[in-house]
């Protein structure tokens, strides 16, 4: 292991494996051929009938798959005749739905190959979708593709499978069943990468930029990577002045700077900056956590403009009672420093739903204006007062009732918002029941926000109070983190000695300086120090949250994502 240090500006140490690879040698990696006889055309209207597959690696036979697969419906004569696959064949063949777990195993993670891909693939993805199955999403490779890049038009004319195996020497003569044609598929496909090889192509990697071609001027700029480290981190490409154009992290520093100039780049905005770019930064990182919170730091430094959720603190709102003799509820960018806000809310729509629901609820006054301690005489109330839904401090001053108001409003603020969530459980269920439902949606809307932002208040401001080591399960070892105020002060990657780094962790939390923390980042901390599987070494302080607190009416927030979720499914479908 060697020692790194922790994250920029942070007194701290870390430890960190390395890795000595570029990236998967084509002689390693495991492929998985595979082929498919079918009723027609269509995946919609046409059913599989064979499938066979041949799993390989270094050149070398692993294993094979075949089985026939009963259709459910007849086999049209001219399929027959190109196959030989007939009805009578497929009477005991298992269906499909029974088929599709044994060939999830098979193919594993390996690279998936077909000829004409896009055919088998589709077919394969229409029958998991089907049954309810997720595509496991592994890499796809057609030798179609390759061939175009590998054979001339002199030697093969057209790029069909029997002409392919006649050029690369194919023992296996392809004769449409689906285990012979994987098989003769298999051995085209070592005969052309061979052929690639002489141009480079010697990597997994390297594939891609036969699938997605790359302009030169921009797979010139591949020399970028070779410097760059094979470990894990925080990547930066810079612009001709040494501007900052995009942050991302990376498990592989090295691998994933070149794949941006051997994979071809669809993304108009990120072609444009690899255009611009003329050198990349990498910051090798102890582990997952401290590369996301360093990627949020460096965001939030450079403000760099091709990253698309650059991290902007000052856009965050907040709900806030402003300061006056008597207060109403404001939308603010900040928290202040007495901690009364709400927040940090998700967005400007959130925030907005939010006060509405507190202006019904608590009767807080709505308009804007500077109320004096003592009013007018010539002061008058607005139709609210008599709809009984504000108090008129405006006219009644302090004998209004409405520094009562005020105390339960921010009292639901910053503590229990079970005052604001009970009165409006009964105005959806009012709505609901005169069929008003796009109201009902938009009152629980509002008290979703609510919820939620006090959640996201408390557990954050918890994490803040506290300073922490915890430990987690990660690959060979385990991944270490120290934070303190809410921040990552230092983390470690570490297969044994845990208990003598926690305390070197701990020791940098203990001497951590009270700072400001991006909310993202305080988030990203709670989150990991919430997951399945972490543990807690060190405490200091009280992270907890009161029984009467937003959580305990989650479900709002649960109703909402759901209904959101529904939309964009059908939105989707």
């Amino acid at each position: 292991m060697t020692a790194t240090t922790g994250l920029p500006g942070d007194p701290g140490f870390a430890f960190q494996p390395g890795l000595d690879t570029i990236g998967e040698p084509l002689s390693q990696t495991t492929f998985v051929v595979i082929d498919l006889e079918t009723t027609g055309g269509s995946p919609a209207l046409c059913g599989i009938t064979e499938i066979g597959a041949v799993k390989t690696r270094g050149g070398e036979l692993v294993g094979e798959y075949q089985t026939l697969v009963n259709p459910g419906v007849s086999i049209p004569p001219m399929i027959v005749a190109l196959t030989g696959i007939t009805d009578f064949m497929l009477v005991e063949a298992p269906r499909i739905e029974a088929v599709i777990p044994s060939l999830i195993e098979f193919m594993g993670d390996a690279v998936l190959v077909a000829h004409n891909a896009p055919f088998d693939v589709g077919f394969l993805k229409a029958a998991f979708r089907a049954h309810g199955y997720s595509w496991p999403g592994n890499e796809v490779v057609d030798t179609v593709t390759l061939a175009r890049r590998a054979t001339t038009k002199e030697e093969a004319p057209n790029k069909k499978l029997a002409t392919l195996a006649r050029v690369f020497g194919s023992t296996v003569t392809p004769n449409h069943r689906a285990l012979e044609d994987a098989r003769a598929t298999s051995q085209v496909l070592y005969g052309m990468l061979e052929r690639l090889s002489r141009f480079g192509i010697t990597h997994r990697e390297d594939l891609d930029a036969l699938r997605n071609p790359v302009p030169e001027k921009l797979r010139r700029k591949a020399i970028m990577a070779d410097a760059v480290p094979a470990k894990p981190g925080v990547y930066t490409f810079r612009g001709p002045h040494g501007e900052a154009l995009y942050v991302g992290t990376s498990k592989n520093l090295r691998s994933r700077v070149k794949t941006y100039f051997t994979r071809g780049e669809h993304r108009r905005q990120m072609r444009d900056m690899l255009e611009l770019a003329v050198s990349v930064d990498t910051v090798v990182c102890p582990t997952e956590l401290e590369a996301n919170v360093l990627e949020l730091r460096l965001i939030a430094e450079y403000r760099p403009r091709f990253n698309r959720r650059s991290a902007r603190p000052e856009r965050t709102p907040w709900i806030r009672l402003t300061d006056e003799r008597y207060p109403r509820l404001s939308i603010t960018r900040s928290a202040g420093a007495d901690g009364t806000a709400l927040g940090p809310m998700r967005g400007a729509g959130d925030a907005r739903a939010a006060v509405e629901v507190f202006h019904q609820a608590m009767s807080v006054r709505t308009c804007t204006t500077r109320l004096p301690a003592v009013p007018r005489a010539d002061a008058r109330a607005c139709l609210l007062r008599d709809m009984g839904q504000c108090a008129a401090p405006c006219v009644a001053g302090e004998g209004s009732g409405y520094d009562s108001v005020i105390a339960a409003a921010r009292a639901a603020l910053v503590d229990d918002p079970s005052p604001v969530v009970t009165a409006m459980a009964d105005a959806v269920a009012g709505y609901a029941a005169t069929l008003s439902f796009e109201r009902a949606a938009q009152v629980r809307d509002g008290v979703s926000a609510i919820v939620e932002a006090g959640m996201r208040h408390q557990r954050l401001a918890a994490i803040r109070r506290c300073r922490i080591v915890a430990v987690r399960k990660a690959g060979d070892g385990w991944d270490m983190a120290a934070f303190a105020h809410g921040g990552l002060v230092g983390s470690a990657h570490v297969q044994s000695g845990v208990w003598s780094v926690a305390d070197g962790l701990q020791a940098l939390a203990d001497a951590s300086e009270p700072r400001e923390v991006l909310i993202e980042e305080q988030e990203k901390n709670a989150s990991w120090l919430e997951s399945t599987g972490t543990r807690l070494l060190h405490v200091d302080g009280d992270w907890a949250q009161p029984v009467a607190s937003a959580g305990r009416h989650h479900l709002w927030v649960s109703a909402r994502r759901s209904d959101h979720e529904h939309l964009a499914d059908f939105t989707r479908r």
